[in-house]
């Protein structure tokens, strides 16, 4: 099928980020929205006409690519977080750049068929096993980028700063690949990543408190600072990190970025789970963004974060698929309301349009894409629709069809996914990955061993 950039498209159903519109044309010129048009009751002369709901393009604002290969084998048995991240290090033991890009070019093909249009990769597999350079230092990360590109998708490669085990412990043997020694190493490391790609950002990630020592978490947050890049830091995932930080320091990992200039209106905390009221005060006053990802969270029993509260005192929320047990950010979004559901005994603490807004804008917002996740004149032209007449989505009124995409719809369910006005998913096939189940069968055979 081949790849087309068509320069109007006909929205059935649009959603304008408060409400849906029926019938709007939409313009597009060198990837960009040029004008949107209400009260088209039929496509223009020469329109593509996208049938459903369009929303704008996805942003899946946590991702580890290479935890697809994870997918069924680490539900066998029990265990905890810890026992699942033993098995997740066999895979990344297994990894090179070929095999990267490959598992990296099907998992992105799988998102863009999800309806995902814009990734944040949070990148910590840098070198070889034992932790040998290789000729490129940033050939991992290049392969990255490159499987984006394939996979026709954009992508903010965070790349992570990882740098010892624990509280003054050195990496183990699986996590020498990780780390580049130092801090000031990593960034001069990740100052040779090339920049300037049409479908490409740069930023920088904290592992975590554990994995970066006190004294060189400013180093990382002041590269991001300086470079107006976004940084990101799994925060607070679990109880252990929380006592190991408090025995270490006498304060909670939130604390310790903040005294570090780490929070701040670019930066965005992981997971956030197990925070103190004093943790959401510090992360809502200096506007932290937060990424949730909840399929994951209950995948590795992590626990419930306190959503209402962070954006209640000032953090916006993103979604992000994490170790993509699932790759479906309708269903990220409906669980964030879910699990608040179930832990307060109480409905309706978040909006359709609030959720949707959450997937898209602001976590475009949080990968420093802020011309995104907006169907309006000047933003990139990255959309996706959600058919509104299959098994789950077949029913309600065409103006509760935010509702029914949030609620009923799944990944299954998205149409199209339009990124810079290409249309990279048609009618659910891919147009640049022709067998994406192929490609993710063969690519994770390739690594599982």
């Amino acid at each position: 099928m081949p790849l087309t950039t068509p320069t109007s498209y006909w929205l059935e159903h649009a959603w304008l980020g408060t409400h849906v519109e029926p019938g709007v044309s939409v313009d597009v010129a060198d990837g960009r929205i040029t004008a949107v048009r209400k009260g088209a009751d039929a496509p223009p002369p020469g329109a593509v006409a996208l049938r459903g709901l369009t929303i704008p393009g996805l942003a899946n604002a946590h991702s580890h690519a290479f935890h697809r290969a994870l997918r069924g084998t680490v539900q066998v048995g029990s265990g905890t977080f810890w026992t699942w991240r033993e098995v997740m290090y066999g895979v990344a033991d297994r990894l090179t750049p070929d095999s990267y890009f490959a598992l990296a070019r099907a998992a992105y093909a799988e998102m863009a068929l999800a309806g995902i249009s814009c990734v944040g990769e949070f990148h910590y597999l840098h070198h070889a096993p034992g932790g040998t350079r290789y000729s490129d230092p940033n050939a991992m990360g290049e392969a990255l980028i490159a499987a984006a590109a394939d996979a026709g998708i954009r992508i903010t490669l965070l790349d992570t700063a990882y740098l010892s085990a624990g509280f003054g412990t050195p990496p183990n043997r699986h996590q020498l690949r990780f780390s580049d020694g130092t801090a000031d190493q990593w960034a001069q490391r990740a100052d040779a990543l090339k920049g300037g790609r049409e479908h490409a950002r740069i930023g920088a990630a904290i592992h975590s408190v554990r994995a970066v020592p006190a004294e060189q978490l400013g180093t990382v947050a002041d590269w991001a600072r300086e470079r107006r890049a976004p940084l990101h830091v799994h925060l607070s995932e679990q109880t252990a990190e929380n006592d190991a930080c408090q025995e270490a320091h006498g304060r909670t990992p939130t604390q310790l970025l903040a005294e570090h200039g780490a929070l701040g209106r670019r930066t965005t905390a992981v997971h956030a789970t197990h925070l103190t009221g004093e943790d959401i005060g510090l992360l809502g006053d200096s506007t932290t963004g937060v990424c949730m990802c909840p399929t994951t969270e209950r995948d590795l029993a992590d626990g419930i974060g306190p959503a209402v509260r962070l954006q209640g005192r000032g953090s916006p929320l993103s979604l992000g698929s994490d170790s993509h047990a699932v790759i479906d950010l309708l269903e990220e979004a409906r669980a964030m309301e879910l699990d608040e559901r179930l832990r307060s005994r109480t409905r309706g603490h978040w909006t359709a349009a609030a959720l949707l807004r959450a997937a898209t804008a602001d976590g475009h917002a949080a990968l420093g894409w802020d011309d995104a996740g907006r169907i309006e004149a000047g933003a990139l032209a990255d959309l996706t629709t959600i058919a509104l007449d299959s098994v789950r989505t077949a029913g309600p009124l065409p103006r509760l069809a935010a509702e029914t995409a949030v609620f009923a719809a799944s990944a299954a369910d998205v149409r199209h996914t339009i990124v810079g006005g290409r249309q990279i998913v048609r009618d659910g096939v891919h147009t640049l990955v022709p067998d994406v189940p192929t490609a993710l069968a063969e690519s994770i055979a390739a690594v599982r061993g």
